[in-house]
């Protein structure tokens, strides 16, 4: 029987560009690696609330903070008031950032913290343009959509005449030239990329940034060859240009360290966190060093909610707990386990295409079975299937064509062995078809 909350549903009182996503699965709760459904049914979630839940759903731990914090200050505008919370989770944080990262304005979503870094970059930098790349996804607010390339649809009705951005082809290590070396390549192809940039459409003196995700998140789970962020960063300093990571899906343990840019062996100047910071509660920062967020003008950026004292008191909780289970260890062993385990699983499935991974970070390309292109109506098929079978999977890619496997850093090999199982089911009844 429909819940009268369900019912409620069916008056189309939430906007569907956002209400009528996949898997669109009534729940009455959620706990560790599941989600339970209003049937009374589990489902094993391996999108871990699209890479935010990284400690799992409703950890003791930092429920136990969450209440805490509630019993003592729920809203503090921080420069109106000043709180412990606050100041606990910044000193937190410079313990797991790279050096010289180590100044925060906090926000309350990852295109916040996209909006701050730029910001912050055009300020200091006084230069106007900025550089992206293809595939990028950045957010959907005005300022970070101007910097999305994941999809033609989020920039419709986008004033191009006010975009201040140029966008670079991302490596994409499947496009490299066959008997090439992908590092070789595309690190020639960045410096060629920039080149042709600087000479025929913006000089470099006039870039504040470049800005890229370390590991595409929404544009299907890519990763680029080491060779290609170093050149990148070399660029940035050959020129005076500021490099932003945006981190929002591929911080705090995903790829299998604190953040990607630690995996990389790259810093950047300025880093966008979100997501996995505070296991589901709405929090983000814009991150630089104390020199960088010196010259950002007193009271040129500022905000009421962000760094809210509860979400704070979830992200130290947060912290404490993949240090202290060691989390971030476990998904990159659990990482390497899966993405064996998918890569023969591919051998014996023609509906598979690339399969690609770092950390708990996985790809799982779905292609028509016998044309072998992408296809993102199979990849709908699959998820459906594997829904039905008790798994929640989700999609990325141009096409939709990507699976994406995020399931928490501390999953074992009991569910994902069971997760994966159920996909394979899935896949399998796909090609039956």
């Amino acid at each position: 029987m429909m819940a009268d909350w369900e019912k409620i549903n069916e008056e189309g009182l939430l906007a569907p560009t956002m209400a009528k996503d996949f898997p669109n699965l009534p729940v009455i709760k959620s706990e560790g690696f599941f989600y339970i459904g209003t049937d009374g049914k589990k489902y094993l979630d391996f999108t871990s609330g699209i890479a935010t839940e990284n400690t799992g759903h409703r950890h003791p731990k930092v429920i136990k903070a969450i209440k805490d914090q509630a019993d003592e200050l729920i809203h503090g505008p921080i420069g109106i008031i000043n709180y412990k919370s606050i100041l606990e989770l910044a000193k937190k944080l410079t313990t797991i950032l790279p050096k010289p990262l180590d100044c925060f304005f906090f926000g309350n979503s990852g295109a916040e913290a996209i909006e701050g870094a730029v910001k912050l970059a055009r300020h200091t930098t006084k230069r106007p343009y900025v550089v992206s790349f293809i595939g990028g996804f950045h957010g959907r607010t005005m300022g970070a959509l101007s910097l999305t390339a994941s999809k033609s649809k989020y920039r419709k009705y986008l004033p191009v005449g006010g975009n201040m951005t140029y966008h670079l082809p991302y490596a994409n290590v499947k496009e490299t030239p066959k008997g090439a070396d992908p590092d070789v390549y595309w690190t020639e192809q960045a410096e060629k990329d920039f080149a042709r940039l600087f000479n025929h459409q913006v000089s470099p003196e006039e870039v504040a940034a470049v800005i890229l995700e370390p590991v595409l998140g929404e544009g299907g789970y890519v990763i680029p060859p080491k060779g290609w962020l170093k050149k990148i960063r070399e660029i940035c300093d050959r020129h005076g240009i500021l490099l932003i990571f945006d981190e929002v899906q591929t911080g705090f343990g995903r790829t299998g360290d604190w953040f990607a840019a630690s995996r990389f062996g790259v810093t950047p100047d300025i880093m966008a966190i979100a997501k996995g910071i505070a296991s589901g509660l709405p929090l983000s920062a814009t991150v630089a060093s104390k020199e960088l967020m010196a010259k950002w003008e007193v009271g040129s950026h500022s905000t009421t909610f962000g760094g809210n004292p509860v979400a704070c008191a979830a992200a130290c909780a947060t912290i404490d707990v993949l240090q202290e289970e060691g989390m971030i260890e476990n998904a990159r062993a659990m990482g390497d386990y899966a993405l064996e385990k998918l890569q023969k699983m591919k051998e014996n499935h023609p509906a598979v295409g690339d399969v690609r991974g770092i950390g708990l970070m996985i790809g799982i390309e779905i292609v028509d079975p016998k044309t072998g292109q992408p296809s993102g109506d199979g990849l709908m098929k699959v998820l459906e299937k594997a829904l039905e079978k008790g798994v929640i999977l989700y999609l990325s890619g141009n096409q939709g064509e990507v699976i994406r496997m995020m399931p928490p850093l501390n999953i074992d090999k009991e569910h994902l062995d069971l997760g994966i199982s159920l996909l394979e089911e899935a896949i399998t009844e796909y090609e039956q078809e």
